[in-house]
């Protein structure tokens, strides 16, 4: 018996394109939505670290806390990656990785924890937020030097960083001072680096990274004479749990993910809002004082910051600078 195969009625036909277009918007809905969530976990979680920090150091010595708070979020990722199949890092991988960490961990989140001790946690977000600037001096070294439009984003930027040194109080103490202003230097540098290494694919990267900061930054802090101490308090320990899960693995996959699906202006806009954030959290928890002069200064750094950034954005890039934040 002849088998007969009819054609789809036009009925049918219109019904499917209907559903496909029904499929295509509720996946598009769905894909804005999850951009919208991990840009609010990067403005919120991001921002919130620098409070989260100086609570964490109130019973933890700096050094050991962020080495503990990294080894520890960087063995879970790494061991996640190997379950889901990643490659180990190579010997050169290791070893652009280790050059990676000296710099943004050593001395970036370091130096973050480090002047913490003595700044307040809005005064120290507001510095770092200086990091976009000091990328832009250091890609000079590799031959791509700021544009025009950049120089003046720069002078702008970097005349806010006096008013905030002028109006804020923040040498009152001159080594917290020396190290916070230090920091976003390390990091910027660092950056700018990042491009000329051999360094793991996409998440192996940080994960190989924040393990040989952690160990790094913990045998510093036992050289310095940093130990751990029986009088922890719940509130430390907490914090440290909160940078651990929130601050370096959710927030960093955040970060990862809206990187790959807009444009870096867009993913990178954390860098305005998380000194906000800090501020914020600062005066409202931890009683932070800010001076007329010392806002003044805020807002011409931010100023500056989204100059150079809107400068950036219209040339090509040779390099993504990684994430700004401790």
């Amino acid at each position: 018996m002849e088998e007969h195969i009819s054609a789809p009625s036009v009925e049918e036909h219109s019904s499917s394109i209907k559903s496909a277009r029904a499929d295509a918007v509720t996946s598009e809905v769905g894909n804005h939505l999850w951009i919208v969530l991990a840009l609010l976990a990067l403005y919120i979680i991001w921002g919130s670290t620098y409070f989260f920090i100086r609570v964490a150091i109130a019973s933890i010595p700096p050094f050991l806390m962020t080495g503990a708070r990294l080894l520890v979020a960087g063995a879970v990722l790494y061991f996640i990656l190997r379950l889901r199949g990643y490659a180990a890092p190579t010997r050169a991988e290791w070893g652009g990785s280790a050059r990676i960490a000296l710099f943004l961990i050593g001395g970036g989140m370091g130096g973050v924890a480090f002047a913490e001790q003595w700044v307040a946690s809005s005064i120290t977000a507001f510095c770092i937020a200086t990091t976009p600037l000091w990328i832009s001096i250091f890609s000079g070294l590799w031959g791509r030097w700021p544009l025009r439009a950049e120089w003046i984003g720069l002078v702008v930027g970097f005349g806010g960083v006096i008013l905030l040194n002028v109006g804020s109080g923040l040498w009152a103490s001159p080594l917290g001072a020396i190290i916070l202003l230090f920091s976003p230097m390390c990091w910027a540098f660092g950056s700018a680096w990042s491009a000329r290494l051999t360094l793991p694919k996409g998440l192996m990267a940080s994960a190989a990274e924040m393990l040989l900061g952690g160990a790094l930054l913990t045998g510093v802090g036992l050289l310095v004479g940093e130990r751990p101490t029986g009088h922890l308090t719940l509130s430390s320990v907490l914090a440290l749990l909160y940078l651990i899960s929130f601050g370096s693995l959710v927030a960093y996959s955040a970060y990862i993910y809206v990187l790959r699906r807009v444009r870096p202006a867009l993913a990178t806009s954390y860098a305005y809002i998380n000194p906000l954030v800090a501020l914020c959290l600062g005066v409202i928890f931890a009683g932070d004082r800010i001076t007329s002069s010392g806002v003044a200064g805020m807002v011409v750094i931010l100023t500056g910051v989204v100059l150079v950034s809107l400068a950036r954005e219209r040339k090509p890039k040779e390099f993504s600078p990684e994430k700004t934040s401790p």
